[in-house]
C-alpha cells in the first residue's frame, strides 16, 4: 500500500496544535479569547513534550531501531522532524502573543518590563522586591557544598552566570514559583502589571552581592511524564498506594525540554544541559513568558468589556425531560439524549440523586475516568451507598494527570461504603458507563447511560459530548456483563449490541466497514461517517482505504491527530477529513455505517486509536430510537457544513478553511443558538 497516504502521529498532532494557534491568530476571534488560545497552545505543547517526546526519548534508549507502523520513522527520525516544527510554531506563538498584548493595552491593561516603565514605577518595584519578595526567595550558588538543585517540572527559575573577583564563574539559581508571592504584580495607578519572575531576574544582583553578573535568563524545565504503571506494579502492593508513589516518581523523571527567556552563550547552555542531563537540541528560546497561565488574570481585569470575549453561553434545559417527574420514569418511556455543552448535565445528575433515594433501586455501577474537583457525581454515589444501595465504582487511577484527584475520590467512596475497583492489568478503563438496577414486584429493570465524555460537571460546559440514557433491556444486560467482567478483572469477550474494547470493538468496526464495501461493490449507495478526536489505528485505516477504493463515501470529522491523508487519487479519493477547532473542545464520538435509510449509529467513548481499540476498555452504544438517530445524523451533517471553524485536509496533509460563498455557519454557535431557542419555547 502506498505509504504516502499516512502521516506520522506526532507530526499530525503538531498540525492540530497549529490549528489551535491559528485561533490565537484569527482576527475574528475576540481578543481575550485569542489570548486564551495562545495559552492553550502552550499547555498542549507542555503535555506533548511530557508524554510523546518523553516516550520517544525513552524509545531511543531501549529500542532505537524500532519503527512506527505508518511512516516507518525511527524514534530519532521522529524527534528530528518534531523539533524544527516546534521552533517554527513557537516563533508564531511569540509573534501573536506580542500583537495581542499590544492591542490589549488599548483597553487600559498593560504587562510591562523594565524597558517600559517610569522612574516612579521603578522605585515602587525595587521597594516591592526588597519588602515582599527578597526575604522569601531561596537562592543557590552551585558548587562543592551546594550541588545543582532539583528543578521542578514546569516551574520558572532565574539562572545567572556569576563571576568572582578572581574571575571564576559560578552558577546561581533562584526559584520564582514559590507560591508565597503573587506572580502578577500590580503597579500603582491602574491596570499595569509585571511578572514576578521578571522582577526577580532584574534585581538578581541584589541577591548575589559580591559577584558580577555575566549572563542571566529565566528557565523552565519540562520533565518526562511517560511512566508505565503496569510494568512496575507488584501484586503484593496496595494498588492505590503504589499509584500515589508513582506520581512522586513521575515528578522526578528526566527533563525533555529546557525553555529560556534570554539568549545565553553556547558554553552556558552546554553547562545547563550537563546539569539537567539533556542536549542542546532540546533547548528553546521564548520571547513570550515561559508560562502563560497568568493570562486568565489579565482577562479577569477586562471581564467588563463584552467585545473582548465570546458572547456568554450557558447550557440550556433539555426538551427531552420534564421537571415534574422522576428521571428514571421518563427514560423508561423513551430513550433520551443530552448534547453538551448546549444542554445541561442536570438531568443526569438528578437521575443519580433520585436513584440514590429510590427504594426500588438496588444498585448503581459506574466507571469514573476524570471527575470534577468538587464532584456532584461522586456525592450522589456516596449518598446511594449511605442509603444502603450496592454501589460499584471503577476508578481509573491511571488517568494521566488526574491520578491524585482520583486517588482522593476513591478513598472517600470506600469510606462511604462503595465497592471500589481500580481497572485491569494492562488496560485502562476509559468507558463512560453507568448502570442503575431496580427491582420491583414485577421485574428487574435496567437503566443504562453511555457517554462520550467524562462524568465531569466542569467539562460538560466546555466540551462537546453526548450522553445516551436508555431502558433497553438488551443493552442493560450487556452493561451488566461489562461490570461483572470488570469486577472479576476480566474483559468481555462477546457482545450483540454494545461494542466493547479491547476484544469486541475493532473487529466489529471492521465488519461494518466490510458491509459497506459489499454494498459499494454491488453498485449500491454505501456510506461511513465518523466523528472522533483522533485516528491512528492502522488496521481500521487500511480498511477505510479499501472502502474508499471500492467506492464507499467516507466523511470524517477528526479534531486532533489524523494519520490517514484523504483525497489521494486512487487511494483515499472518496475520503473527506475535517477538523473543527473552536470555542468548545470537540470531544463527542459518533460512528455512522450505512447509506440513507439503513444507518447503524453509535456513540462511543473510543477514538480510533490503537490504544483505544486494543488497549483500553471502551464502550460504544447503538442508537435505536429513530428520533435520536435523526438528531445525530442532522448534527453530523451540520458539522460537515461548518465553513467558519472547520478546516478540511487536502491530499498533501494540509488543513485549510475553504473559501465559500454560502451563508457563514459555525456549527457550535448554531447548536447553541438552537438550544437557546428550544429552551425559550418550552
Amino acid at each position: 500500500m502506498n505509504e504516502t497516504i499516512y502521516m506520522n502521529r506526532e507530526l499530525s498532532w503538531l498540525k492540530f496544535n497549529e490549528r489551535v494557534l491559528e485561533e490565537a491568530e484569527n482576527p475574528k476571534v475576540p481578543l481575550c479569547e485569542r489570548l486564551s488560545f495562545a495559552s492553550i497552545y502552550q499547555s498542549n505543547l507542555d503535555e506533548f513534550f511530557m508524554v510523546r517526546v518523553g516516550s520517544l526519548i525513552d524509545q531511543m534508549l531501549v529500542a532505537k531501531d524500532s519503527r512506527e507502523n505508518k511512516t516507518h520513522m525511527t524514534p530519532k527520525e521522529q524527534i528530528q522532524a518534531i523539533l524544527p516544527q516546534v521552533e517554527i510554531l513557537n516563533r508564531r506563538k511569540d509573534e501573536v502573543y506580542g500583537k495581542i498584548m499590544k492591542k490589549i493595552e488599548d483597553y487600559g491593561v498593560k504587562l510591562v518590563d523594565f524597558s517600559k516603565i517610569s522612574e516612579e514605577e521603578s522605585k515602587f518595584l525595587e521597594a516591592y522586591f526588597d519588602v515582599e519578595i527578597s526575604g522569601l526567595i531561596s537562592p543557590t550558588i552551585v558548587g562543592k557544598r551546594q550541588p545543582f538543585p532539583f528543578l521542578k517540572n514546569k516551574e520558572i527559575y532565574a539562572v545567572v552566570i556569576l563571576t568572582t573577583k578572581s574571575g571564576k564563574e559560578r552558577l546561581g539559581i533562584i526559584p520564582c514559583g514559590s507560591g508565597v508571592f503573587d506572580r502578577l504584580i500590580r503597579l500603582p495607578g491602574g491596570n499595569t502589571y509585571m511578572l514576578s519572575e521578571e522582577l526577580i531576574l532584574h534585581y538578581i544582583p541584589k541577591v548575589f552581592k559580591g559577584y558580577q553578573v555575566k549572563e542571566k535568563s529565566l528557565l523552565r524545565v519540562t520533565r518526562n511524564a511517560d511512566i508505565d504503571a503496569d510494568a512496575l506494579y507488584d501484586e503484593d502492593l496496595d494498588y492505590r498506594e503504589f499509584m500515589a508513589e508513582l506520581i512522586k516518581r513521575r515528578k522526578k523523571l528526566s527533563p525533555v525540554r529546557i525553555e529560556l527567556s534570554r539568549k545565553l552563550s553556547e558554553e552556558s547552555v552546554k553547562m545547563l544541559c550537563g546539569y539537567l542531563t539533556t542536549k542542546p537540541q532540546y533547548v528553546f528560546r521564548s520571547q513570550s513568558p515561559l508560562d502563560l497561565s497568568f493570562v486568565f488574570q489579565i482577562e479577569d481585569a477586562l471581564r467588563k468589556i463584552p467585545e473582548l470575549f465570546y458572547a456568554r453561553r450557558t447550557p440550556r434545559k433539555s426538551p427531552a425531560f420534564t421537571g415534574d417527574r422522576p428521571i428514571l420514569d421518563q427514560i423508561k418511556e423513551k430513550d433520551k439524549l443530552l448534547s453538551y455543552p448546549y444542554e445541561s448535565i442536570n438531568p443526569f445528575l438528578n437521575m443519580l440523586h433520585q436513584a440514590a433515594n429510590d427504594k426500588d433501586v438496588v444498585s448503581i455501577k459506574m466507571t469514573l475516568y476524570r471527575v470534577a474537583k468538587q464532584s456532584k457525581v461522586v456525592e450522589a454515589l456516596i449518598e446511594a451507598a449511605e442509603n444502603g444501595k450496592e454501589v460499584l465504582v471503577l476508578v481509573e487511577l491511571k488517568a494521566r494527570f488526574d491520578e491524585e484527584n482520583n486517588i482522593g475520590w476513591s478513598r472517600l467512596l470506600e469510606d462511604a461504603g462503595c465497592r471500589v475497583i481500580y481497572g485491569l492489568d494492562g488496560y485502562k478503563v476509559h468507558s463512560k458507563l453507568c448502570l442503575i438496577t431496580k427491582k420491583t414486584d414485577e421485574q428487574i429493570e435496567y437503566y443504562t447511560q453511555i457517554g462520550t465524555g467524562n462524568y465531569n460537571e466542569k467539562t460538560s460546559r466546555l466540551y462537546t459530548d453526548l450522553s445516551l440514557m436508555t431502558y433497553n433491556v438488551d443493552i442493560g444486560l450487556e452493561a451488566a456483563n461489562v461490570f461483572q467482567a470488570l469486577a472479576m478483572g476480566e474483559t468481555i469477550k462477546r457482545v450483540d449490541h454494545l461494542l466493547v474494547a479491547p476484544k469486541c470493538l475493532q473487529n466489529k468496526v471492521l465488519d461494518m466497514i466490510d458491509e459497506e464495501i459489499r454494498h459499494a461493490e454491488a453498485g449500491e449507495p454505501a456510506y461511513i461517517g465518523l466523528k472522533m478526536n483522533s485516528l491512528t489505528d492502522k488496521k481500521i485505516m487500511e480498511k477505510l482505504v479499501e472502502a474508499s477504493c471500492a467506492g464507499v463515501k467516507i466523511d470524517m470529522v477528526v479534531r486532533g491527530i489524523c494519520c490517514l491523508i484523504p483525497q489521494v487519487p486512487g487511494k483515499t479519493e472518496n475520503i473527506r477529513v475535517r477538523s473543527i477547532v473552536g470555542r468548545f473542545l470537540e470531544h463527542s464520538r459518533i460512528y455512522i455505517f450505512g447509506s440513507e435509510g439503513r444507518e447503524k449509529i453509535y456513540i462511543a467513548s473510543a477514538d480510533f486509536m490503537t490504544r483505544n481499540t486494543l488497549r483500553r476498555v471502551e464502550v460504544a452504544a447503538p442508537v435505536y430510537d429513530e428520533e435520536i438517530k435523526a438528531r445525530l445524523l442532522r448534527m453530523f451533517h451540520i458539522m460537515l457544513q461548518d465553513n467558519q471553524q472547520a478546516r478540511q485536509e487536502d491530499g498533501e496533509g494540509i488543513y485549510r478553511i475553504l473559501p465559500t460563498d454560502e451563508e457563514p455557519l459555525d456549527s457550535q454557535e448554531y447548536f447553541y443558538a438552537e438550544a437557546y431557542e428550544i429552551a425559550e419555547n418550552l
